[in-house]
């Protein structure tokens, strides 16, 4: 059972993550403003819940702003570029409402801009944190089930296969993952069923 929610989940709103939308060419930082594009939230089973209209609006070296059009709200997202350790840059959002660097905002329902996790301290969280250690451990092994290999059935194989191609590292990383979260799957169920027979015990005494 999912723990009571004391604070928002930041999944329930909106967010923008900016190396998503450079790589998907919603966003071009090139050094020239660009077309308006629209984009689409979607949620399974509800389809298109939020729009917004999203451009470019002035290039400088190292520096842009992102414009944000959805509904009658329009935000202005300052963009900043940071080297990278081994050459080259790096983009990132600039929080309008703590200046920290961000690769992804997010509007969280009921939320007027889009800005970093931060800017609503003790407010928000992210749905993980709603889980219990058993949500998250069932989570975790679908996560990697479906990485590893979307049409293998659960009792045939646990873990799933080494996909094609995937590297040796990897595989045996992602594997470790799994075991652990079947193996707190298996205290779980062991720490559920010792409470049983010890009810169970009480009731018949």
């Amino acid at each position: 059972m999912s723990r009571r929610r004391a604070r928002v989940c930041l999944q329930d709103g909106l967010f923008l993550n900016l190396q998503w939308l450079v790589k998907n060419n919603f966003v071009q930082l090139n050094g020239t403003p660009s077309e308006a594009r629209t984009i689409n939230w979607t949620k399974q089973n509800a389809g298109v819940v939020a729009s917004a209209s999203i451009r470019v609006i002035s290039v400088d070296e190292g520096e842009s702003l992102l414009q944000v059009l959805i509904d009658d709200i329009s935000q202005e997202i300052e963009l900043l570029a940071q080297p990278r350790n081994f050459g080259g840059q790096q983009w990132y959002f600039v929080c309008p409402v703590t200046g920290r660097l961000a690769s992804v905002v997010w509007k969280p329902p009921g939320a007027s801009q889009f800005a970093s996790r931060h800017a609503w301290p003790s407010k928000v969280a992210y749905l993980s944190q709603f889980r219990t250690s058993i949500d998250r451990a069932h989570a975790g092994k679908a996560k990697i089930r479906a990485r590893l290999s979307s049409n293998c059935a659960p009792e045939n194989c646990i873990p799933p296969p080494r996909p094609k191609g995937m590297r040796l590292r990897t595989y045996n990383r992602l594997t470790s993952r799994f075991t652990g979260y079947q193996a707190k799957l298996d205290r779980g169920l062991t720490d559920l069923s010792s409470k049983w027979l010890s009810r169970y015990a009480r009731d018949f005494e």
